[in-house]
């Protein structure tokens, strides 16, 4: 599907690598000029080469977005690079797998990064888009954000948090033109999930909680991004878009 957004601008946090950088280079493949964000700077400037290498117009912002000081400066930056904002998806997040979620270091960087980070990034993403009368956030959460998770109170809790927030921001700015939906990937295999991936033991297990039979690829989660942004969704929003290979279908 060609959405053509040629002459239209796009920010994508944590877009260093995995769902972030497919989404980045999916939007510039499109025509959109991108604001990549990330507190990785040196892989953060290779999705900006690699964006340039296509043919495509990139620019890198660091960013932690725990911080609502850098946060507004991000957002400043789009708008002073390219003068607008139509798209944002706010991806930027940390998977804690493996530490203990129920210690207070742990888990007030969860709720940091994954909840505040968004409620950070949505506020002032529609600040510009309201002041344009039109735009539209996707907001990454997560199966987990759906579903129950034993093994990760922090992540879990931000991830359903993460629904709340697209859900207010729907409602809120649904009349002013601006359109917010998640998106609620399965098991992908990006950097953060490589651990496990190359674990052949794990790798079946994983594999095998997936009705499909695999780990899903980053990009068909840019592509589920890019559809909620066009003008194809106009009447979807405050919507969890499930892209989990049938593993939330139980």
């Amino acid at each position: 599907m060609n959405y053509g957004f040629d002459g239209k601008v796009a920010l994508v946090t944590g877009a260093s690598g995995g769902i972030g950088r497919a989404t980045a280079l999916a939007f510039a493949a499109e025509g959109a000029a991108v604001v990549v964000s990330d507190v990785n700077d040196d892989a953060g400037e290779e999705t900006v080469a690699l964006i340039a290498a296509a043919g495509g117009k990139a620019t890198y912002q660091r960013c932690n977005v725990a911080e609502p000081g850098e946060v507004k400066a991000l957002v400043a930056r789009a708008v002073q690079d390219y003068g607008r904002l139509d798209f944002a998806h706010n991806n930027a997040g940390i998977n804690n797998m493996g530490a203990n979620e129920y210690d207070d270091p742990v888990w007030d960087r969860a709720i940091a990064v994954n909840l505040s980070g968004v409620m950070y990034c949505m506020r002032e993403e529609a600040e510009v888009m309201l002041a344009q009368g039109k735009g539209a956030i996707v907001n990454t959460s997560s199966i987990n954000g759906l579903v129950g998770n034993g093994a990760q109170p922090g992540y879990t809790a931000t991830k359903h948090g993460v629904i709340g927030l697209t859900r207010h921001g729907a409602l809120r700015w649904a009349k002013a033109g601006i359109r917010v939906n998640a998106v609620c990937p399965g098991v992908i295999e990006t950097p953060m999930t490589a651990p496990l991936a190359a674990n052949p033991d794990m790798r079946k297990v994983i594999d095998g909680m997936t009705p499909m039979g695999r780990m899903g690829q980053a990009e068909e989660i840019a592509a589920a991004v890019l559809w909620l942004c066009s003008d194809q969704a106009s009447f979807v929003t405050g919507h969890p878009l499930v892209v989990d290979g049938g593993a939330t279908a139980f």
